[in-house]
């Protein structure tokens, strides 16, 4: 298992990207958190099987309704995560 940090750009503030970010990643079994960054991208941290890194991706591209993510930039982090999956502030 590997631990890899998602930045998510376009429209992801402000329209519920977090909550379902948070409730689907959860209801997956994912281990990690969201949460809004001062320039208006939304950071995401999970640590994952590199077989279930795909759905998550997913997860991240589908959002909310209202979001539209227009990159999604990726890359390994040391930090592990194992309780979960939370909204960070």
């Amino acid at each position: 298992m590997k631990s890899y940090k998602f930045i998510s750009v376009g429209r992801v503030q402000g329209v519920y990207y977090r909550a379902n970010v948070q409730k689907n990643a959860s209801k997956s079994g994912f281990n990690g958190y969201v949460k809004n960054l001062n320039d208006g991208t939304v950071e995401s941290c999970v640590t994952c099987a590199e077989s279930k890194l795909d759905e998550f991706e997913n997860i991240l591209k589908k959002g909310s309704p209202a979001s539209r993510v227009d990159e999604l930039h990726i890359q390994e982090c040391n930090e592990v995560f194992q309780e979960g999956f939370i909204v960070r502030y």
